[in-house]
């Protein structure tokens, strides 16, 4: 086994801290991670709960997500919650024992990004979990964050629920960006977990009608019993989608204003233009292919606009009232639970990568 080197130093008196490393394709290990030293603004958390996520997959399958390559052992995770164990000298709003949920991102604060208010699109962004940066995640049973980066639950909303926060930000984001409201019909491609978190969303901004596409019946299933008005099993063959395209509009018994597109296929973006109505707009979440050709010239022609998504930005406060209120239930999403050992790991993560009926896996510290 391959044991991890690190230029941190812990003192022999501290609980020593443990995380999920990643050391090559599938490949992991529970491993040492000593902490860096709290900073005046920062805090200690006692990590309690993580959800695995697409893009940890990825590192697990192949080592790279998109074109971020993971070419050194790196701990994994980014949607977490926790128990906050200590404070910086400076932090004054969070207290110990604090039940809180993270925001993973960390920005410079100082690009035009930044200081324009979109900093999720900063390009000195470090990210738990990322190889982008090798900024090393939250799959640990402690790390140290930002304190303006936590953010305290109420007492109704989980541990769990608030490790949710992170893929329901997406949705949220989404749904902003699309300003989808009660006058906004949505079709949703893609059922896995953030094309149900999209759905989510969408109901709770007040999308009347959803309709929402896969090509596993399983998915479909989940995302009926999560409220989706109408469901509908489509091929990955690009020869069926004119057929396809008059299956959805008839599901939709109406315009379909926005599109979102959460899986980023030729098939699903073309078909996403084709079916939104004049003056619409199509969402592009998914990123599965990094250049795509699509009919784009006819969509201009009939003013659909085109935008996409980047993770989030300004989405905790809100997410947290949502599940306060119950406006939205993320809990049926998550769809099994491990706990941290060497065994539990290596199941989840194979779990998680062979999809199926598994939505949201979850690690209890």
């Amino acid at each position: 086994m391959m044991i991890i080197n690190t230029e941190m130093s812990q003192s022999e008196d501290e609980e020593i801290n443990m995380a999920a490393w990643i050391l090559g394709v599938k490949n992991l290990s529970i491993q040492p991670y000593p902490l860096p030293s709290l900073g005046p603004h920062d805090v200690k958390i006692r990590i309690k709960a993580v959800g695995i996520c697409g893009s940890d997959v990825h590192y697990y399958k192949t080592m790279r997500c998109a074109n971020f390559i993971a070419n050194k052992p790196m701990v994994l995770g980014h949607e977490c919650a926790g128990i906050i164990q200590e404070l910086g000298t400076q932090v004054q709003s969070l207290a110990v024992g604090d039940r809180v949920a993270l925001e993973p991102g960390i920005s410079c604060q100082t690009c035009n990004f930044c200081k324009g208010g979109r900093y999720n699109l900063c390009r000195g962004m470090k990210f738990f979990g990322s190889a982008s940066t090798h900024t090393h995640g939250s799959l640990a049973t402690m790390v140290v964050h930002p304190a303006n980066l936590c953010f305290k639950l109420p007492d109704n909303v989980s541990l769990e629920e608030g490790a949710m926060i992170e893929p329901l930000s997406v949705g949220v984001h989404a749904c902003r960006r699309a300003n989808i409201s009660p006058d906004t019909n949505v079709l949703i491609i893609g059922a896995g977990p953030i094309g149900l978190v999209v759905s989510l969303a969408a109901r709770a901004f007040g999308s009347p009608r959803i309709v929402m596409v896969d090509v596993d019946n399983t998915r479909l299933s989940i995302a009926k019993d999560l409220g989706a008005d109408e469901t509908i099993l489509v091929s990955t063959s690009i020869q069926d989608m004119e057929k396809e395209v008059v299956q959805i509009q008839n599901a939709m018994r109406s315009k379909i204003h926005v599109s979102f597109d959460c899986v980023g296929y030729n098939k699903t973006m073309s078909t996403s233009l084709n079916v939104t109505t004049s003056g619409g707009k199509v969402c592009l979440i998914g990123l599965a292919q990094t250049e795509m050709t699509v009919p784009l010239t006819p969509a201009a022609a009939r003013e659909v606009d085109v935008i996409g998504i980047f993770r989030y930005r300004n989405t905790w406060p809100l997410c947290i009232e949502l599940l306060r209120t119950g406006k939205i239930d993320i809990k049926p999403l998550i769809s099994h639970r491990f706990g941290f050992s060497q065994k539990e790991l290596e199941e989840a993560f194979e779990t998680s990568a062979q999809g199926g009926n598994a939505i949201k896996i979850m690690f209890n510290l």
